[in-house]
């Protein structure tokens, strides 16, 4: 693929995995406003946007036959939030006092600690073609903390309740 062609679609994808996340955030907010209808076509078109990242992430040859390598970019990707990214991000917020811009950086940065561990054990059982063994996982909905299996009495990172939490199981 030619220089400007692979640039014109990262930004593409990076805009589309932008309006993606916004429509789903602010179909949220519909939703607690009692605006079923409003929150509805937030994700209905929020599905069509991640529908087009995907395809432009396909184009780009980012989506690989061997799920090792796709999982493998999961740990690269959580790896560099946690060593590079977000310690910057974090420093910089506390060094100009942004508090909430400081905890929003330091929630994400936890849980991305996490993320790492769990992704390198998903590679190494992927290896031995062998599925994830967590049935459940829980997220929290205040900071991101996850854990597996079961969530605590109260999240490590921001103390919200364990009824709080958001299961994803199968």
């Amino acid at each position: 693929m030619r220089d400007m062609t692979k640039k014109f679609l990262e930004d593409a994808f990076a805009g589309e995995s932008m309006a993606h996340m916004k429509y789903l955030i602010f179909a949220d907010e519909a939703e607690r406003k009692g605006l079923k209808k409003l929150a509805n076509l937030f994700r209905a078109i929020a599905h069509a946007e991640f529908v087009h990242a995907r395809n432009h992430y396909r184009e780009l040859g980012k989506i690989y036959q061997e799920l090792k390598d796709n999982v493998q970019q999961c740990i690269d990707g959580e790896t560099f939030e946690i060593n590079e990214m977000y310690p910057v991000y974090n420093t910089v917020a506390q060094f100009q006092q942004e508090k909430g811009a400081e905890r929003s950086t330091k929630y994400a940065w936890e849980a991305e600690k996490i993320h790492a561990e769990m992704y390198k054990l998903a590679k190494a059982l992927v290896e031995k073609n062998e599925d994830y063994p967590a049935g459940k996982i829980y997220i929290c909905p205040v900071c991101g903390h996850t854990v597996e299996n079961e969530a605590p009495e109260k999240c490590p990172v921001c103390g919200t309740s364990k009824k709080m939490y958001i299961e994803f199981s199968v």
